[in-house]
């Protein structure tokens, strides 16, 4: 019985330390000698994509390639680099894709126009979908002869009853 319980106390031991290790993640703290520089940094690793998670910005990811640019951008925004000293220097190492908005040009155009090619084709299928739902529901036209069968039957149907 001892045994037991010593074996759940490290049990729940370990599920304690496991579950607080996220929290003790460390904290990235950057200190700036202007405003300027800080606002210029916080918009930065907005605009900036991660490109491990591809779907967060550098200010949401934790990804270890994330902080390697929040640090890049930090120590370009210290240095007194503008913003488009920042964005070109991580467009000319990591592509368009670092953009969350990026240029429109040949290389970027299925990215501006691939929604909206998608929305037309979703709409022809929906069309074309509905149109053959209503043509199957349709009478068909039905001919004289086909009729005259049709009314036969029937006279016949309530001579009977």
């Amino acid at each position: 019985m001892k045994d037991k319980i010593r074996l759940y106390k490290r049990l729940l031991l370990l599920l304690v330390l496991l579950a607080g290790s996220p929290a003790m993640a460390a904290i990235e703290t950057y200190e700036f000698d202007t405003p300027e520089q800080e606002a210029l940094f916080k918009k930065m690793i907005v605009e900036l994509r991660c490109l491990v998670c591809q779907n967060q910005n550098l200010a949401d990811s934790n990804a270890e390639l994330a902080v390697d640019l929040r640090e890049k951008t930090y120590e370009m925004v210290k240095a007194g680099k503008s913003e488009a000293d920042i964005i070109e220097y991580m467009v000319a190492r990591y592509g368009d894709f670092v953009l969350y908005r990026p240029p429109v040009k040949s290389s970027t155009l299925f990215l501006w126009l691939g929604p909206l090619l998608f929305l037309a084709i979703a709409i022809i299928v929906a069309i074309r979908f509905i149109r053959s739902r209503q043509a199957v529901g349709a009478d068909p036209e039905l001919t004289d002869e086909q009729l005259q069968v049709a009314r036969d039957l029937l006279n016949k149907e309530n001579k009977s009853s």
